[in-house]
């Protein structure tokens, strides 16, 4: 985030780079860089004839480096953002030429989702030397309950811990969905709010009582009348709780517990790095812990696995519904 506050920075400044190469795995930053050059970089009487906004599937990189050469009207600078440019992907090297010697009056924007440029290959170099490559990385999912924490406190709000991890097992990784349900959130609630799991039930349609959060929870701390509880409104709510994601959650939960077992350094911060977990939820780990020793651990994942593989219709013919029910007895008992 760092990054993108100094690209930000620097276009208000003025500071505005002939070409922005923006690629990578996350599309959130991509389209907030790309949106922020759109909205500010000329005024609103300069757009009109200066910013043009072009399709991958639609043109060729001639006609872009066609576009970019001509001369802006009337202002400074024109801006040509190339949406879904990984369309162009095959003939990308192709913009080689211009990118080493750029209209010094265009600001030309690439969004090049889920792909990136060879960095051996002479565009990556030529743009790296007149422009900006900016990669926009995936999260992983242990970081996105921090990655919401600051975005809420940007906006002036908080959130509680559990409320952003059930954000997170419900929307995964996936920023820009999150963001739309955050942006739905401080619509409704007023500034400096602690969001709690009751603001996220309420106005996102979470269960806070019902989610692989708590089911998790409910599994390591052995509560068998809990976990049943859950699962069995799962299995009426098959849509909003898929097995696929129920058993990854669980193997992940059980993964970091089998590196919990291997920590020599148990204390509160150190299990808290080495699980990328927040400290909050260590003591989880704690007790789920003594429930299930290493051996246990290992037994579980393998049943996971199995369950995982069953859940594709393979080697069983069992609905999700059997097939939950019968991992969770296995688990537990």
């Amino acid at each position: 985030m760092d990054e993108i506050r100094d690209i930000v920075l620097a276009i208000k400044k003025g500071e505005v780079k002939p070409i922005y190469f923006l690629m990578g795995d996350e599309p959130y930053y991509i389209d907030k860089i790309s949106d922020f050059i759109e909205q500010t970089v000329l005024d609103e009487a300069e757009k009109g004839f200066n910013q043009q906004v072009m399709y991958g599937r639609d043109v060729s990189i001639d006609d872009i480096v066609s576009a970019a050469k001509r001369y802006p009207m009337m202002a400074d600078k024109q801006v040509i953002i190339v949406k879904e440019a990984q369309d162009l992907s095959r003939n990308i090297e192709k913009l080689v030429t211009y990118a080493e010697q750029p209209q010094p009056t265009t600001v030309l924007v690439f969004n090049y989702k889920y792909k990136k440029l060879d960095k051996r290959k002479k565009l990556h170099k030529a743009i790296a030397k007149t422009g900006y490559i900016f990669e926009s990385k995936k999260l992983y999912e242990n970081q996105v309950a921090d990655w919401i924490r600051k975005i809420l406190a940007g906006k002036k709000y908080k959130i509680e811990p559990k409320a952003a991890q059930m954000l997170v097992e419900f929307l995964g990784t996936d920023l820009s969905k999150i963001s739309n349900e955050i942006e739905k959130l401080i619509t409704i609630l007023p500034l400096e709010t602690i969001i709690t799991d009751k603001d996220i039930e309420e106005n996102i349609g979470i269960s806070k009582d019902f989610n692989n959060f708590e089911l998790k929870k409910a599994i390591g701390e052995k509560n068998i009348v809990k976990a049943n509880r859950i699962i069995n409104y799962f299995a009426e709510n098959p849509k909003n709780n898929p097995l696929v994601m129920t058993i990854s959650l669980l193997n992940g939960f059980f993964t970091q517990l089998l590196l919990f077992h291997g920590l020599k350094d148990k204390s509160k911060n150190s299990v808290a790095r080495s699980l990328g977990v927040s400290p909050y939820f260590v003591d989880e780990y704690f007790l789920a812990a003594r429930n299930y020793p290493m051996r246990k651990v290992a037994q579980v994942i393998a049943l996971l696995r199995e369950a995982d593989v069953k859940s594709k219709g393979v080697g069983a013919n069992q609905t999700n519904r059997d097939i939950l029910k019968e991992l969770l007895f296995r688990i537990l008992h």
